[in-house]
């Protein structure tokens, strides 16, 4: 208490200063208009950058609180946009599963619609992988097809998904022919370049011109007959006197796989029965 009354007593001229100040800017302010108006116009200016300033701190600490709500409102959107393109997916599913119903001509044989979900081009033993396995009816050595025409081969099935063996793998041979012509040879593809594959083996007799259609000969219940395959790109004379080797230019164009289907022999289990008691009479 003594030092606050020392400190008073010390600062009094200043004390007594400020009261005469305060004292003076009240009775101008309230007997003069003028000076009252500029008062209160100079107070409503400081108030308003003091209270803008408020503001901008304010809304900076309140970013927190809006960035969880945008991120929560994100979240909702992309399950929404997920929803949505499983949906998409499903009925493309459907409408091309009745495209294919369809077709009367190739009734021996039911397809089952998938997704590719990995895929590769660059190697010399390529697969890819597709969203359907066994609990969708997925089955090994089943042929698979997109649009365009053949994809490859089913080589390892799990429940819900399975690898196919691409085309562009130089383990799989599938049999082919030149349409009109019943001479049969082996696709092939030789490891160079995604967009053509080698047919080999037609006998030397065989005819063909360039532009013409390759495709599935039938001779297998992993194909259909007449699934279109490529066109005739050139003859290649260098590996065989007594047979042809064509070089293909493929009509899939494996770099853009998306929606391929798995043919379903449905007289695979008859035919298996059959050739085994023909090669075991």
């Amino acid at each position: 208490m003594h030092n606050l009354l020392l400190f008073l007593f010390r600062c009094r001229p200043w004390i007594l200063f400020a009261t005469y100040v305060i004292i003076s800017c009240v009775m101008l302010f309230s007997s003069n208009p003028y000076q009252q108006s500029v008062y209160f116009t100079s107070a409503n200016k400081v108030s308003s950058t003091l209270y803008s300033g408020a503001s901008k701190v304010t809304s900076y600490f309140n970013l927190i609180d809006v960035n969880e709500d945008l991120q929560h409102r994100n979240n909702l959107l992309e399950k929404k946009v997920a929803e949505l393109e499983a949906r998409i997916q499903l009925y493309q599913e459907k409408d091309i599963a009745l495209e294919i119903a369809a077709d009367s001509s190739i009734s021996r044989f039911d397809f089952i619609v998938a997704h590719v979900i990995n895929n590769s081009i660059n190697r010399t033993h390529n697969y890819l992988t597709i969203n359907k396995g066994s609990l969708d009816g997925i089955r090994p050595e089943m042929g698979v097809v997109d649009q365009n025409g053949i994809v490859g081969k089913v080589n390892v099935v799990g429940e819900h998904s399975a690898r196919i063996i691409s085309l562009l793998n130089n383990d799989l041979r599938i049999s082919s022919k030149v349409r009109g012509s019943e001479q049969v040879g082996s696709l092939v593809w030789d490891g160079d370049d995604s967009r053509f594959a080698l047919l080999e083996e037609l006998p030397r007799h065989s005819t063909f011109n360039v532009g013409d259609t390759v495709i599935t000969s039938g001779y297998s219940t992993t194909f259909p007959e007449g699934i279109p395959i490529g066109i005739v790109d050139s003859e290649l004379k260098d590996y065989d006197e007594n047979f042809y080797t064509l070089r293909i230019r493929l009509f899939t164009d494996f770099s853009k796989l998306s929606i391929v289907r798995i043919v379903i022999d449905n007289m695979a289990d008859e035919l298996s029965i059959v050739e085994q008691d023909t090669q075991n009479p």
